[in-house]
């Protein structure tokens, strides 16, 4: 009897040790599930882009990476629909360095031989499609900024040696001196009268990733600029920004018409014109009024736009209307009316042609 209690007591010591690691497991497990909901969203987004490592090792990229030119690399981003981000200038020359596969489970990115002029965003996502839409899935993104350090090529190349920054009182300008090295020293200079341009940190910044920001551009701002750079070395300069001021006009399109012949004769070919000049980025749309309307008469409408150069270095979109009818006959006797419109509202203008 005395040795049962013993033998019970035994077999409890071997059970409560099992269950105590358990709960030694379980516990750290908590807090680390916490750590990962406090996480910032931008540091969930790298989850799906890491690069490829020697040996077949990948890595998950942080918000920066510096690599030295002449290095290639491979990036992988998980999914079976990926859509990749790059700097630009790799479309515009198609270059063959790039090179994009998607395979079943990730999308690999490769690019080989690597120039300063490659320093940029690297970013992918996974597209949800349902049918023939697709949005951006915002929960799997990833995203890196790479710099390619070049010790000859301070400043990121570009394929002009002199460009045109806007200066728009409603919105910050910059002028795009980026760097190669993030540690280099990067200063603003006025051509003429020269001197420095003091960076204040609040309305003037410098991102490496971008250039210099002007948060607040004024008139004062105007002129001919340039950046210079400095990293263990002779001190380098970049090419040259033009500043221009654009007041932005706040208002309805400024339009006109015109019309190829106020006077037809029957089974002629007719055109009206409506022409609008604004700002590059603001879209117009177009509706016409003309005499055949209500009875059907066809008529061709063609709507088409281009940016042109207007004086120095001041760039204009041109929004045109044109309207078309091919066999003139009386019913096409009248006024035609041309509505332009944008954001800020609408303007009418009209014309009128006779037999």
């Amino acid at each position: 009897v005395i040795g049962q209690p013993a033998k019970n007591k035994r077999p409890k010591e071997p059970g409560e040790n099992k269950i105590k690691p358990v709960n030694k497991r379980v516990k750290p497990k908590n807090p680390k599930m916490k750590e990962r909901e406090s996480v910032d969203s931008s540091l969930k987004s790298q989850s799906i882009l890491t690069q490829v490592m020697d040996k077949g090792h990948f890595q998950k990229l942080a918000a920066t990476l510096s690599l030295a030119a002449g290095q290639s690399i491979e990036l992988r981003c998980k999914g079976s629909n990926v859509t990749w981000n790059y700097p630009s200038y790799l479309d515009t020359f198609k270059d063959s360095r790039l090179s994009i596969k998607q395979l079943d489970r990730y999308s690999q990115l490769i690019l080989a031989n690597s120039t300063a002029a490659d320093t940029g965003e690297y970013s992918c996502w996974l597209q949800l499609c349902h049918g023939n839409k697709c949005r951006k899935d915002e929960t799997k993104t990833g995203s890196t900024y790479i710099f390619f350090t070049d010790k000859e090529e301070l400043f990121v190349p570009t394929p002009s040696y002199f460009e045109i920054v806007y200066l728009n009182p409603d919105k910050p300008a910059v002028v795009p001196c980026r760097v190669t090295t993030p540690s280099a020293k990067v200063t603003l200079h006025r051509e003429f009268p020269a001197e420095e341009i003091e960076t204040d940190g609040t309305d003037i910044i410098y991102d490496a990733k971008k250039g210099f920001v002007f948060q607040h551009p004024t008139s004062d701002h105007k002129g001919i600029v340039y950046c210079k750079a400095e990293s263990q070395g002779a001190p380098q300069i970049s090419i040259k920004y033009h500043l221009l001021y654009v007041e932005v006009p706040k208002g309805p399109p400024s339009t006109t018409i015109a019309v190829s012949s106020s006077r037809a004769g029957l089974s002629d070919r007719v055109h009206v014109v409506c022409t609008v000049l604004g700002e590059p980025d603001v879209d117009v749309n177009f509706r016409w009024q003309y005499p055949g309307r209500e009875s059907g008469r066809p008529v061709i409408i063609q709507n088409f736009w281009r940016l042109i150069n207007r004086g120095i270095g001041h760039t204009t979109r041109i929004s045109k209307s044109v309207l078309l009818v091919e066999d003139f006959e009386d019913t096409d006797v009248g006024n035609y009316v041309c509505i332009a419109q944008n954001p800020q509202g609408e303007t009418t203008v009209a014309t009128k042609v006779e037999l």
